[in-house]
């Protein structure tokens, strides 16, 4: 494995099924050219966007070799399928992680400290992991929200800035002034604080924050990349780009990754929007959900004939 950067936009990417729910190899092809036309600077597979939780090791071992496979160099890629509270399960997920061939290996943070005790589990599990994976490994941390957002506190944060064996944190604070000090600390240092909540997705930008890694950038990860790269050179454009990304991110708790299955259906990437984790009828649930999807690919072909015309 290379050790290098991770950082810029960073899908969470999902995993497209068929009708008869086996992973769609092909529309996950399409997907993964997709993201990378659309200014991709890395991709994180088999995280929760993917459905990690509903996949066996097997099947995670596969999508993300298939994924490094497909892109084949052309950005950085992470993978997680960190799944396991059991320190021996962790560690065969972690390995199988790690024989994808991927950029790094993501552990998420509630699974180190399962019974949510505090720091010293966190550490004494995180410790127990790290004399049993390869010193070459490059590692990143991941406060998933399920099965409950677990915060790394600024101890353990200086734990693995200090190991030097960590890259990255995809960042779930959802607070500005937590991404500040995390940038602080990090500053220097070849690890990322990446930030996933769409809210201060622009603020945290110009904190400091070395990208985006939130689950809009399944939507439109262009118009995240050009608020990065040019938003500080068009000021009053970024303020109104910033502010859609805002809006349409509201959307997500209307059954997303399903949501974003809609949104690739439409655009031809794969055929199915079947999902392991949402099995319940979402238009039935959410009402005029294609009626909110129309909207937010309305706004974002706007934003994007906006940057065009700059």
């Amino acid at each position: 494995m290379n050790r290098q950067r991770i950082e810029g936009i960073v899908p969470v990417m999902i995993t497209p099924f068929t009708e008869s729910g086996e992973i769609d190899y092909a529309g996950l092809e399409r997907l993964i050219e997709w993201y990378i036309e659309k200014g991709s600077d890395a991709l994180f597979a088999v995280c929760q966007s993917s459905e990690m939780m509903f996949l066996s090791v097997d099947e995670r071992r596969a999508l993300g070799r298939f994924v490094v496979k497909q892109v084949a160099g052309r950005v950085p890629v992470v993978v997680s399928g960190h799944v396991s509270d059991d320190p021996f399960g962790q560690l065969e997920e972690l390995q199988a992680a790690a024989d994808t061939g991927a950029d790094g290996i993501v552990l998420v943070t509630n699974h180190l400290d399962p019974k949510q005790r505090g720091t010293a589990p966190f550490l004494g599990n995180l410790k127990w992991l790290l004399d049993r994976l390869p010193v070459d490994m490059p590692l990143g941390l991941y406060e998933c929200p399920a099965p409950y957002r677990r915060l790394v506190t600024d101890e353990e944060l200086r734990f693995c800035i200090d190991s030097e064996r960590f890259v990255l944190l995809k960042d779930v604070s959802c607070d500005l002034e937590t991404v500040k000090r995390r940038v602080a600390m990090t500053a220097g240092t070849p690890f990322a604080i990446l930030n996933a909540n769409a809210a201060i997705a622009y603020d945290a930008m110009k904190a400091g924050s070395r990208g985006f890694n939130g689950v809009f950038t399944n939507f439109h990860p262009d118009l995240y990349k050009w608020l990065y790269t040019k938003g500080a050179q068009h000021p009053a454009l970024a303020a109104e780009v910033a502010n859609f990304l805002v809006l349409a991110a509201l959307a997500e708790p209307f059954g997303y990754p399903v949501l974003a299955k809609m949104y690739h259906q439409r655009i031809g990437t794969f055929a199915s929007i079947k999902s392991r984790t949402i099995t319940f009828d979402v238009r039935e649930r959410f009402w005029a959900l294609d009626a909110i999807l129309d909207k937010i690919v309305e706004g974002t072909e706007m934003m994007r004939a906006r940057i065009a015309a700059l």
